[in-house]
């Protein structure tokens, strides 16, 4: 799977108050892009605890449930878009169907 706007990870893991997130966050990333998903079914098989929504979004918990990943999957194109990275706390206060990345 290609991953679209790896950046917006970076930027999150770089901040020192999230620092515990990068080892866990570039593992997902690892994960991801050897990834060959055709639909929910394969990413459930691969991250167990990924919780799947409409419109093609999916939410991973990171490092034990410290931190919200927000995607949304194209399949045809093989192509991962990131929406949301965040604490729970934070998570809670966003709709994760309707999230998209402040520019």
């Amino acid at each position: 799977m290609r991953v679209i706007a790896i950046s917006t990870l970076n930027d999150f893991w770089l901040q020192p108050v999230y620092k515990d997130a990068e080892m866990p966050l570039r593992a997902w990333l690892f994960e991801v892009q050897k990834a060959n998903w055709e639909s929910p079914k394969d990413i459930k098989a691969q991250f167990g605890n990924a919780s799947i929504l409409k419109n093609r979004r999916v939410v991973f918990n990171v490092k034990g449930n410290d931190y919200r990943l927000v995607v949304a999957v194209a399949y045809v194109y093989q192509a991962v878009y990131i929406k949301f990275i965040g604490t729970h706390e934070q998570y809670d206060a966003i709709n994760a169907l309707t999230v998209e990345l402040k520019s």
